[in-house]
């Protein structure tokens, strides 16, 4: 009976597992990408120390994530040629295209809506690093502590970098089935079952024996 009572514990596990949805803490801020070709990366230095080149793409979006690894990235196709296009060089200067998106209104915090998403280019010092490009283009800008850049062109108006809880992690599965639990959970609970159909058997057994 104990064993049986064990398995059956685990059982419950299990179809708990397939019924509760994944959540975690997540962060509410702006995150700082580089762009090469057609891919964005997530740069490796913030853009207070960042000195990019001219004829370098740039971006930043403003999201809920729990960390860099599940970041989102800038949304929409951005090219220098594109976005620079109108804009002349200068002696002595460069030019940074810069992707600034806003986000999503289900990112945006509470009482606040984002702006829309714009690109813009950038003329600045040759030794200008990326903060000082983007206080070109879309002040007013907002940092908190440690340089962590908090609001671009005013967005949002309060908050940098807060705790979001009970955000819904993205799901890691490589196939889902309509949106339900696993086939694999499934077989491991019929498995399970099997088993403590067996230990019930074999206790039966025993007792009659």
């Amino acid at each position: 009976m104990i064993r049986r009572a064990a398995l059956l514990a685990i059982l419950a596990g299990l179809l708990l597992a397939t019924t509760s949805p994944a959540h975690a803490t997540g962060y509410r801020y702006w995150s700082f990408w580089d762009r090469t070709g057609t891919t964005w990366t997530y740069a490796t230095q913030g853009p207070s120390t960042a000195v990019p080149s001219d004829g370098d793409v740039q971006g930043f979006r403003f999201a809920v994530s729990e960390d860099s690894s599940d970041a989102t990235k800038p949304r929409g196709r951005a090219s220098f040629a594109t976005i620079c296009a109108h804009t002349p060089t200068q002696a002595g200067r460069k030019r940074v295209a810069l992707v600034i998106d806003f986000g999503t209104a289900a990112d945006a915090p509470s009482g606040e809506r984002p702006p829309v998403r714009r690109d813009a280019c950038a003329v600045v010092d040759r030794d200008a690093t990326t903060a000082e490009a983007l206080a070109a283009v879309a002040k007013p800008l907002r940092y908190g502590t440690n340089a962590l850049l908090c609001a671009i062109s005013g967005y949002p108006q309060a908050g940098c970098g807060e705790a979001v809880t009970g955000a819904k992690k993205p799901a890691t599965a490589e196939k889902k089935h309509d949106g339900g639990p696993s086939l694999g959970l499934w077989a491991g609970a019929a498995a399970v079952l099997a088993l403590a159909a067996a230990a019930t058997w074999q206790a039966r057994r025993r007792r009659d024996a």
